[in-house]
């Protein structure tokens, strides 16, 4: 082999070991997605979970103690107040209605006929023809007759009510939401028949804790989200918060009211309710999904306490830069920051969990959100 060969072939080594090495240098870099810190908005917010109920629900029972004869509707059915729900077989009722009537009849036509004896003794009293004591005897008659005509009126207009009572209808109006007999099916004072529920409007009610509450107020708005619609939002409103607290959980609880007129909320659906209670306004805004969080126990005022950390990286001359942040607020989705970072920094938004101090990295992408 020639001596020009020979160095030819060794620098060609050269060159592909400096290249190899360049390589390796260059794939050592981590990538990343940074975003630059500016000002922005963050939501103050509460989160809950709770049942949704309707707003109005009215449980309908039967006064009488019999078989169901008919129902006239059914579970989902609207049915407006005063209108015909179901009928309670009322044989016994039905002929006491009878017999009353023929009470009345009968005290009426007693009367009928002590009336016209009775108008005959006060033209004979007046004409002097008639004893006072025989006047006065048979005035007390026709006043007795009376009476009986006015309890037997009474008698039978509380025997029609019981009679009404046989025909059930509703006390509002709303939705059969429950239907709990059948036809046949023995009526009882302590079952109710039906539930009727109005959706229009429905409420979800929930515990705050003590905590919270200073933080809560009425009329501030609600934000749910159910399973059955995971891309629908619900708007609603805080109505009430109770005045006192249950002195076992020292949680009070918190009504919130959701208009509901296409009644895709139902009554027993499981919500999680998101309460605004406030706004922080031109602060550096960081998301949940850039930090990395741990805790630490810290003695502080002579308890020990359990302490959430939050923090990220920065990026500043291809170099990645751990900084801990100094939290004014935090919800679920994005942390206000005191300190710790400043406006124009390059954050990591994604790849920061591959990353240490100080080590360096290759940015990928830069978002503009």
């Amino acid at each position: 082999m020639s001596l020009r060969l020979f160095i030819a072939i060794l620098l060609t080594g050269l060159l592909f070991m400096g290249c190899s090495q360049n390589d390796e240098e260059q794939e050592e870099k981590i990538p990343v997605e940074v975003k630059k810190m500016i000002l922005g908005n963050v939501v103050q917010s509460i989160t809950y979970n709770g049942d949704i109920k309707a707003e109005f629900e009215v449980k309908v029972f039967s006064k009488i103690p019999d078989r169901i004869e008919t129902f006239y509707v059914d579970e989902g059915d609207y049915v407006k107040q005063g209108q015909p729900i179901a009928k309670i077989v009322a044989t016994t009722i039905q002929q006491g209605v009878r017999q009353a009537e023929a009470a009345l009849t009968a005290a009426r036509a007693q009367e009928s006929n002590v009336k016209i004896e009775y108008e005959r003794a006060q033209r004979l009293n007046r004409e002097n023809a008639m004893s006072q004591q025989q006047f006065d005897a048979i005035k007390t008659q026709y006043e007795a007759v009376q009476q009986q005509v006015v309890q037997a009126e009474a008698a039978l207009k509380s025997v029609k009510s019981q009679y009404g009572d046989a025909t059930i209808t509703a006390p509002i109006s709303g939705i059969i939401g429950e239907r709990n007999l059948e036809v046949g099916d023995m009526a009882s004072p302590a079952l109710p028949i039906v539930r009727i529920v109005q959706m229009d409007r429905v409420k979800i009610e929930f515990d705050a804790t003590e905590e919270d509450l200073g933080k809560l107020a009425k009329g501030q708005p609600a934000f749910v989200r159910v399973k059955s619609y995971p891309d629908t939002i619900f708007t609603g409103k805080v109505k009430r918060i109770s005045p006192v607290l249950d002195p076992l959980t020292r949680m009070a609880t918190v009504e919130v009211l959701i208009e509901n007129r296409d009644h895709k909320l139902k009554p027993g659906m499981y919500a999680e309710i998101e309460v605004r209670t406030g706004e922080i306004n031109d602060v550096l805004v960081v998301p949940r999904f850039a930090t990395i969080e741990n805790t630490t126990l810290e003695n502080r005022n002579g308890e020990d306490e359990v302490v959430k950390n939050y923090y990220v990286y920065t990026v500043n001359n291809d170099t990645a830069y751990q900084k801990k942040l100094d939290v004014l607020y935090v919800n679920h989705k994005t942390i206000a920051v005191k300190s710790g970072i400043e406006i124009g920094d390059r954050l990591v938004v994604a790849g920061q969990n591959n990353l240490r101090d100080s080590v360096a990295v290759i940015v990928a992408k830069e978002r503009s959100e």
